[in-house]
């Protein structure tokens, strides 16, 4: 957890295609970029930003996201979204995001994830599996 420090960045990339935009994920009715996609570009910038910092074992999970999508992006648009690394507090990150098209800035907001034992959140989700089918 120590090589996790405030102003580490991630980036990701992505191109608007017709299964990300709203009309076809079921968030709108136009074919423009949805901002459930949008929000998904600027969480794997946060993981980029520090997963592989983690010893083994260990992983995060996102809890928390507070995201304004500020500008419609037409298909065959590149995005990109970058995650800087606000605030750790014990196991939580804190993450400014920000996303972009060709043209501007079309999200912000803020995102939290918690570092995690792989092993022992599986076995919890097991325990559920069980308790379902039971």
């Amino acid at each position: 957890m120590d090589a996790i420090q405030t102003g580490l960045t991630g980036e990701k990339i992505s191109s608007v295609t017709v299964e990300l935009t709203a009309k076809h994920i079921g968030s709108g009715r136009v074919d423009v970029y949805a901002t459930p996609a949008m929000i998904a570009l600027m969480e794997a910038a946060a993981v980029a930003a520090i997963d592989h910092l983690l010893p083994e074992g260990k992983t995060t999970v996102g809890t928390k996201l507070d995201v304004r999508h500020l500008a419609a992006t037409p298909l065959g648009e590149q995005v990109k979204a970058h995650a800087e690394v606000t605030a750790v507090e014990g196991r939580k990150v804190t993450f400014r995001l920000r996303a972009w098209d060709e043209h501007e800035m079309i999200g912000e907001g803020t995102h939290e994830r918690f570092v995690i034992d792989e092993d022992r959140f599986i076995a919890r989700m097991r325990t559920k599996v069980n308790l379902v089918t039971a």
